[in-house]
């Protein structure tokens, strides 16, 4: 009963948020014929505010699952269940943050999503940008393409920023461009002893993608206080 209230939330949150984000946002989506109508696909994107997973699920042209935090599912009251069922409408994916064993936990949790032949979103710097420079990739998105055989097809955004810029509580009215990438396929390490070289050259790989899609000034250096994945 649970599992078909979600489905009928879902429908109903895009149904809703679909038409309201091309009235308000007319966001520009270039590239979308590049994500695989079916099967696993990684969708890797920059990331420059909480409105990023959100607009990526209602362009793509299929549902997207991404992480959020385990918070967002316990609230209680009228504003937690709100707030429960709006992440559940976008099929997020609730998981626990901090530390090594948490950052595995959500790399399990989105190669579930894959295993289930779905759509996985991704941010490989690991956290917003504040500056709106591109950070160095953390390797889990290389760790996810190997093990599920999956596609990544790099995503950029522009003016999300804009909409939600760091600090604000309440989101503003500015047109966004949604940029999708040509697909990224990569073969499986054939051992153990050069894995952790080759996800570090698929995942550089991934980011210049999106580099060259987003036309960000590259920071040379990983975000801060990071973990490897989310939202």
């Amino acid at each position: 009963m649970t599992g078909r209230r979600d489905a009928v939330l879902r429908a109903g949150l895009r149904l809703v948020l679909a038409p309201l984000v091309r009235v308000l946002y007319r966001p520009v989506v270039e590239g979308r014929d590049n994500v695989p109508r079916h099967g696993p696909v990684i969708l890797a994107a920059n990331h420059l505010s909480f409105f990023d997973s959100i607009v990526i699920p209602l362009v793509a042209g299929r549902s997207v699952s991404f992480l959020a935090k385990a918070e967002y599912f316990r609230g209680g009251g009228p504003t937690g269940r709100l707030q429960r069922g709006f992440f559940t409408a976008l099929e997020a994916v609730p998981v626990e943050r901090g530390g090594h064993r948490a950052a595995q936990a959500a790399l399990a949790a989105a190669a579930e999503v894959l295993a289930a032949g779905r759509a996985f979103g991704i941010y490989p710097e690991g956290s917003r940008s504040r500056d709106g420079r591109l950070y160095r990739g953390r390797t889990g998105v290389a760790w996810l393409a190997f093990r599920s055989g999956a596609p990544v097809v790099p995503v950029a955004l522009c003016g999300t920023e804009r909409i939600q810029p760091v600090g604000a509580r309440l989101p503003r009215i500015r047109r966004v461009t949604v940029r999708f990438g040509a697909p990224l396929h990569f073969a499986p390490p054939a051992g153990a002893h050069a894995a952790g070289a080759l996800r570090r050259a698929a995942t550089d790989e991934v980011m210049a993608a999106i580099q060259a899609l987003s036309g960000q000034e590259p920071a040379g250096r990983f975000a801060e206080n990071t973990p490897d994945v989310t939202t």
